[in-house]
């Protein structure tokens, strides 16, 4: 197993190159801030944003805290990561994590400078200290059991025709990052629908699916997560309540896991009942 780290001072944008840097040095696990990170999921630790004071959020960070090295330690043993990229603000700091952690010796450090330009740094600055923004390299939904009471930015939905402007969140809020590296995500309503319409159709007691419509719910111009509406036709001779909950579920597992919305509700209409003439006879 190989250690490589990303360091630099807080608020300059580790977190967002996080991703881009395992990417390039190939790097399959990730630790940063008390956390460690293994394709998209948080597969153990705590992260320090969970800390109330910045002395235990500081402990947190380099896992000092009871237990918590140890738990990680054996996470890693279990997953067995070909090499893991450790994020911290200083040389000192990603020795530190990767000692108490009993990982390899750091192969190679990277610095934020010789990967960001000073314009970008200062802009991650200005989202830290001006608008309280951090990112955690992971998607929206994992995040959800993790950080319950935290404020998190959903993936923004660009309507065609609109400007979707981002919204001033406090100290205490967590973002996701840009996946995309080479420009902006804009995902329709016609994917979202088409995700729905595919997971409806999937059921064999669907006997047609009518109308699939998409609700944004907005809290001024920030776009909270979706509301989805469906209007089927059923087969006669199914327990109803019981198939709709589960198809709900099917549905906003898709949404969630294929474009990292959140999806608040699902409303199934059941139309019409489709009786078999067979059935009467």
């Amino acid at each position: 197993m190989d250690v490589i780290a990303l360091v630099g001072p807080s608020g300059t944008g580790k977190s967002h190159r996080a991703l881009q840097v395992a990417q390039e040095h190939k790097a399959d696990a990730i630790i940063d801030d008390g956390i460690l990170i293994k394709d998209g999921h948080i597969v153990a630790g705590e992260s320090a944003k969970t800390e109330k004071s910045k002395i235990m959020a500081v402990r947190r960070a380099i896992f000092v805290l009871p237990g918590h090295a140890e738990a990680v330690r054996e996470a890693i043993k279990k997953i067995q990561p070909h090499r893991i990229l450790v994020i911290g603000t200083s040389e000192n700091m990603v020795h530190k994590i990767a000692k108490t952690l009993k990982l390899p010796s750091i192969q190679l450090i990277i610095r934020i400078e010789d990967i960001a330009s000073r314009a970008e740094i200062d802009l991650a600055q200005f989202h830290r200290l001006k608008e309280g923004k951090h990112i955690i390299p992971v998607p929206t939904i994992e995040l959800k059991p993790h950080f319950s009471g935290y404020l998190i930015d959903p993936l923004q939905s660009l309507f065609k025709r609109s400007r979707v402007r981002r919204r001033k969140l406090g100290e205490k809020s967590i973002v996701r990052p840009v996946f995309s590296y080479y420009g902006k995500l804009i995902i329709d309503d016609t994917v979202i629908q088409a995700i729905v319409e595919r997971i409806v159709k999937a059921r064999e007691f669907v006997k047609k699916v009518k109308k699939i419509s998409v609700e944004h719910i907005l809290k001024g111009d920030e776009d909270r997560g979706l509301q989805i509406t469906c209007e089927v036709i059923l087969s006669y001779g199914n327990h109803i309540p019981t198939l709709i909950q589960q198809t709900q579920a099917n549905i906003r597992e898709a949404v969630e896991f294929t474009t990292g919305m959140i999806v608040h509700a699902i409303n199934i209409n059941v139309k019409a009942l489709y009786v078999d003439s067979q059935l009467l006879r």
